[in-house]
């Protein structure tokens, strides 16, 4: 290499040094693959202030919904890595998307930069009593089995971890259900309510109010243990499907080529901010996990999860072209 060369090359790494050191000196943008009043949506705003905190700059939540987090996913796996792009997104993004999808513009993988997960997130089995009075995942399981075809179950979507959650815990326990998608969890759940499906399986903190309010039953969670935000309701597994378990997480990633000191940077906030008590218990109170990984850690997870889901979508025979 030249002498202009290496002076060039040095002249270059001081440049990146000094403008990770200077991250972020303006609002930095987290783009969300999914509507107002889902899941993402919640935790994103109880997470926003803390991380603003830790950052020392404000953060622009803004969404592009779609093709199940496809849309804001491409946007950010094109956009400029400069530090005031990111996504946020979750295992059906980047764990269940890549199997689902047929055709997608971008690897889940190689065009972002895992930057830490947020929290793990338990679904529920929630159902509307007026359509399917159970008041127990075997009683639950009872009632459908002796009417096979029956009942309509919905989905934020096909393929997304909604709907493998129903159509594992319907393989598991033998079931014949319809599984009806929706566009998203708000209008999932007011299908729920209305009475156009009998039930779904829905994230805790987006059904928590609706539960309080008498309007639905919640008879089971999908993790291995119970939730905190509601003890009395027994997981899946303990109430006669052995094995069962079915979560997801939510997390923060950059585009491509991103700066490593901005990565570790933001990385650092987000402990910062997961470590704060108030936002722990706020984020539990909804049935949130909060769930800190370093890079390496995240970019393992991103790449078993990945694996994992694959064989989840086969089983299941899941597609979207």
């Amino acid at each position: 290499m030249s002498k202009a060369l290496l002076v060039a090359f040095a002249f270059f790494l001081s440049a990146a040094s000094a403008w990770a050191e200077e991250w972020p000196s303006r609002p930095v943008t987290v783009l969300m693959g999914f509507p107002a009043g889902s899941g993402v949506d919640v935790v994103a705003r109880m997470l926003q202030p803390s991380l603003e905190k830790s950052i020392g700059q404000r953060l622009v939540l803004d969404y592009k919904a779609g093709a199940g987090g496809n849309v804001a996913s491409e946007v950010v796996a094109n956009a400029k890595p400069d530090g005031y792009m990111f996504l946020l997104g979750t295992a059906a993004t980047h764990g269940v998307n890549p199997a689902l999808y047929s055709r997608l513009s971008f690897d889940v993988e190689a065009d972002f930069t895992p930057i830490s997960t947020l929290v793990d997130v338990s679904n529920v089995l929630t159902v509307n009593p007026d359509v399917i009075d159970a008041t127990s995942v075997q009683d639950f399981i009872a009632k459908v089995k002796a009417a096979p075809g029956k009942y309509n179950y919905a989905s934020t979507g096909n393929g997304t971890g909604t709907h493998l959650a129903f159509a594992e815990f319907n393989a598991k326990a033998g079931l014949d259900m319809v599984h009806v998608p929706y566009r998203g969890g708000p209008d999932a759940i007011q299908a729920v309510l209305k009475g156009d499906v009998c039930c779904i399986f829905n994230q805790v903190q987006t059904i928590l109010q609706h539960w309080r309010s008498g309007k639905v039953r919640l008879l089971g969670v999908t993790t291995k243990t119970r939730v905190a935000a509601i003890p009395d309701v027994p997981t899946i597994d303990e109430s006669g499907v052995p094995g069962y378990e079915s979560y997801t997480w939510f997390a923060i990633f950059g585009p491509k080529g991103l700066d490593v000191a901005i990565a570790g940077k933001f990385n650092s906030a987000i402990k910062v901010a997961l470590d704060d008590s108030e936002t722990q218990k706020k984020l539990a109170d909804l049935g949130n996990t909060p769930r800190y990984e370093t890079l390496d850690q995240f970019k393992a997870t991103v790449k078993r999860d990945r694996a994992k889901w694959a064989d989840v979508v086969k089983a299941v025979g899941a597609k979207v072209d």
